[in-house]
C-alpha cells in the first residue's frame, strides 16, 4: 500500500460508510472469489474523471466540465472553489486529482487540466497542465488556495484529442505525469515534443537530476512512444511505473513504463487504423518495447490501481482498470511482471468506467463517465 494510503487508512478506518442511494442501485456477479456487488454511492456526476479519498471519509471528484466537488454519504455536494478555468473540449476539461503524501498534514494536492494558451486569443490552442494547490475544507465545502501551475507540455495546439492524463506520485516523492499524443502520432516520435510520453517532474515542476536525460529528449522525459495513457499506478513492492493506453482500433496497452524506453507508438503497434489500415512497421522494431498485455479489439482502459486490500485477498497484487468503450470492470493476473490472465466483471453493467480506484476499506471504488456520472463501490455480497 501506498504512503499516500496508508496515510489515509490510518485515518479514516472504518470511515468510509456511504450509504447506498437505494437498494434498487446495487448489482451482484458471481465472480473469481465468489459473488461481488456494486452498489451506486452518488449520482448527479458530469461526467467524473477522478476520484481521491480524503482522511475524513468523503470523496473528491473531478467532473471533466470543470468543476471538483465533494461527495459524502449527503450525495454530491457543492464545487470546491478555486478550481483552475479549463477547456472543456472534445476530450479535455479537468482530469485527475492525486493527494501529496503529506496531505493530511498540509492539504497539498496536484490537479491535471487542458488550458488555453496564454497567447491563443480567441483561438482554441490548448494543451495539458498540472497545477499544485492547497485544499482548505469548510463543512460542505472548500476552496483551493496557494494555487501554482507547476507544469505545460511544451507544445499546445487546437486538436481535442488525447490529453492524458494521470498523476502518479513516485516513492521518492517525484510525480509521473502521461501526456497524450494529441491526436497526431508523430508527436509521439519527437523526442523534443512533450506530447506521447511520460514526464517526471518534482512536487515544484522542476526536472528531477536522475531523469534519463538522453540526447535530444526534452529533460522532463522518463518516456515516448504513447499514444493516449489514460490511467496509471505505482506498485508498491518496488517503485515500478504502469500504465494503460489507448489503442487505435484495437492494440489497447498495458505497459511497465521504464526510464528512457520507447514505446513504439505509432511505429509498432497491435490492431489497425481507424479505415482499417496497417499501423507503422507492424507489431515489433528494434529498439521499441512490447506491452505486457494488449486488446483487440478495444476496451478503451481508463484508471488503473493495483489491488493491495483484504477483502479481496486472492487478487493481491493484481491490476484493476476501467474500459470505456468496453463497459467493463477488468482484473488483470499477474505474476511478477506477467499479465497469466484475465478477468471481466460487470462487462456491459455499469456503463462506461472512467477511474478505477482501490479504496483504505479494501473496496474497489468506480467512476462512470455519463452526464449523470455515478460513484460504485465494489465489495464482496453481503
Amino acid at each position: 500500500m501506498s504512503n499516500v494510503k496508508k496515510s489515509i487508512a490510518a485515518l479514516m478506518l472504518g470511515a468510509l460508510a456511504v450509504t447506498p442511494l437505494a437498494h434498487a442501485q446495487e448489482r451482484s456477479i458471481e465472480s473469481s472469489v465468489g459473488a461481488i456487488t456494486a452498489r451506486v454511492l452518488a449520482e448527479g456526476l458530469d461526467h467524473p474523471w477522478a476520484l481521491a479519498f480524503l482522511p475524513d471519509g468523503r470523496f473528491l471528484v473531478t467532473e471533466r466540465s470543470g468543476q471538483m466537488r465533494l461527495v459524502s454519504d449527503n450525495g454530491v455536494g457543492a464545487e470546491i472553489a478555486g478550481v483552475p478555468q479549463v477547456v472543456a473540449q472534445g476530450q479535455g476539461g479537468l482530469l485527475d486529482v492525486v493527494l501529496a503524501p503529506d496531505f493530511a498534514e498540509t492539504g497539498r494536492l496536484y490537479l491535471s487540466f487542458s488550458e488555453r494558451a496564454a497567447d491563443a486569443g480567441a483561438q482554441s490552442v490548448t494543451g495539458t497542465a498540472v497545477m499544485s494547490a492547497r485544499l482548505e475544507l469548510d463543512g460542505d465545502g472548500g476552496q483551493l488556495v496557494e494555487q501554482d501551475v507547476i507544469f505545460r507540455m511544451n507544445r499546445f495546439d487546437g486538436s481535442t484529442r488525447h490529453f492524458g492524463s494521470r498523476i502518479v506520485i513516485g516513492q521518492d516523492g517525484n510525480l509521473f505525469v502521461t501526456l497524450g499524443e494529441r491526436g497526431n502520432g508523430a508527436r509521439a516520435q519527437d523526442p523534443a515534443d512533450l506530447a506521447g510520453g511520460v514526464v517526471r517532474i518534482a512536487p515544484d515542476g522542476s526536472v528531477p537530476a536522475d531523469n534519463p536525460h538522453i540526447e535530444g529528449w526534452a529533460p522532463e522525459f522518463w518516456s515516448i512512444g504513447h499514444r493516449n495513457p489514460q490511467g496509471a499506478t505505482l506498485r508498491d513492492s518496488d517503485g515500478a511505473l504502469f500504465a494503460v493506453e489507448h489503442g487505435a482500433r484495437g492494440g489497447d496497452e498495458v505497459n511497465l513504463v521504464q526510464a528512457g524506453k520507447n514505446y513504439g507508438w505509432p511505429e509498432i503497434a497491435y490492431g489497425t487504423d481507424y479505415d482499417g489500415s496497417a499501423i507503422g512497421v507492424g507489431q515489433a522494431q528494434a529498439g521499441m518495447e512490447q506491452p505486457l498485455h494488449y486488446w483487440d479489439p478495444s476496451i478503451s482502459p481508463s484508471g488503473l490501481d493495483f489491488y493491495e486490500g483484504d477483502l479481496f485477498a486472492d487478487w493481491t497484487g493484481d491490476l484493476v482498470l476501467g474500459g470505456l468503450s468496453g463497459q467493463v470492470l477488468v482484473r488483470l493476473d499477474m505474476e511478477g511482471d506477467a499479465v497469466v490472465g484475465e478477468e471481466r466483471l460487470f462487462e456491459g453493467q455499469l456503463g462506461r468506467i472512467r477511474d478505477v480506484r482501490v479504496g483504505p476499506d479494501g473496496a474497489i471504488y468506480l467512476l462512470t463517465d455519463e452526464g449523470n456520472g455515478r460513484l460504485i463501490r465494489i465489495a464482496p455480497a453481503d
